[in-house]
């Protein structure tokens, strides 16, 4: 068996789903792949041509070597895959993904309730930002429309 890092999960993609059964409890769940995330899976894949066919991607420990190299690179600090996890749920939740969704594509079964209190804020951020969106007086757009009409009809 591999390192540490890599025995947790056992990976596999059926039908542009990513299956990832946990070695420890034998549970599965799936989580939706887009179109873009297929293509980068496959390129990666190309580039182990001599890997089987059931080996990882990519292995974590060389995940990270690779970002701690890009970090130093850029002057940045340092990040991990779980900085990149929460990058996911900040990003999916900030798109509008529903916190139930992105929970449960992180491998939450609490319903939500703990990706609300580590994410919920965001919700709130968004909230205000789609209540300058509201208008209660007509915009220009629609009194154009309206005197468009009304001259039609007449």
């Amino acid at each position: 068996m591999g390192p540490k890092t890599d025995r947790y999960f056992a990976r596999a993609k059926v039908g542009g789903k990513l299956i990832r059964q946990s070695l420890n409890t034998r549970e599965v769940r799936w989580v939706p792949m887009n179109a873009a995330m297929i293509t980068l899976l496959k390129r990666l894949r190309a580039e182990r041509a001599d890997d089987p066919p059931t080996a990882a991607v990519m292995k974590i420990q060389e995940c990270q070597k690779a970002m701690d190299r890009a970090c130093r690179e850029v002057g940045i600090d340092r990040i991990t895959h779980h900085d990149l996890r929460h990058f996911f749920a900040t990003t999916c939740i900030e798109a509008g993904i529903d916190i139930p969704t992105v929970s449960r594509w992180l491998g939450h079964k609490d319903g939500g309730a703990l990706a609300m209190r580590v994410y919920g804020h965001l919700r709130d951020h968004h909230s205000k930002a789609m209540a300058q969106k509201v208008r209660f007086t007509p915009d220009l757009s629609t009194e154009v429309l309206s005197a468009a009409s009304s001259a039609k009809d007449t």
